[in-house]
């Protein structure tokens, strides 16, 4: 294949992959009934004014399956950390004891754990619509190439190894909401 063929395939591999590893950071961010320090990625707390990640303040740690403990390296910073946890509104109710911040993660009810499946099943969704959208634009930057001279059957070795790569994407997307759905509704 010619280095232009080969350049558009590269770009729609690394887009996908990307795509896919959203996706795989943002089944983490969605709990299953387990505590785990990635549920407080998104938390940000006010750091002497700038508004840094949670896990840059303190050390985030979960001593059993229910629950998180956040220990500040500065005792000043309990009051802002809590306040940030609140205000992300993770359905936490995060306990202040003075020292560190202890968070019991509630045990998920059937409705819960169904609404979790949609949210998951929705960025898998959003993950095949981008993985999708890679590859039309490889393909449309192929039939441009041509256009512009690069043989026909060189095309077609593009579109049929596009084809495959979209194919391979989302089934690794099927196969990750397959596993995070089973994590889920695992009582």
């Amino acid at each position: 294949m010619s280095e232009e063929i080969d350049f558009l395939y590269d770009e729609a591999e690394e887009k996908m992959g990307n795509a896919v590893k959203h996706l795989e950071r943002e089944l983490i961010k969605i709990r299953a009934g387990k505590a785990s320090p990635q549920m407080l990625d998104g938390v940000k707390v006010d750091y002497y004014g700038t508004m840094t990640p949670l896990s840059q303040v303190s050390n985030i740690n979960t001593p059993d399956p229910r629950s998180i403990v956040v220990q500040p390296w500065e005792k000043n910073m309990l009051a802002p950390i809590e306040k940030a946890i609140m205000a992300a509104n993770l359905g936490f109710n995060p306990q202040n004891d003075g020292t560190l911040i202890r968070i019991v993660v509630p045990p998920l009810t059937e409705e819960r754990r169904k609404d979790l499946v949609k949210k998951s099943k929705a960025e898998a969704e959003t993950c095949k619509v981008s993985i999708r959208n890679a590859r039309r634009e490889a393909l449309d930057s192929g039939k441009k190439q041509e256009k512009e001279g690069v043989p026909e059957d060189e095309v077609k070795r593009l579109e049929n190894n596009i084809q495959e790569l979209t194919n391979d994407h989302i089934q690794q997307v099927d196969k990750m909401l397959e596993a995070k759905e089973k994590d889920i509704m695992t009582i």
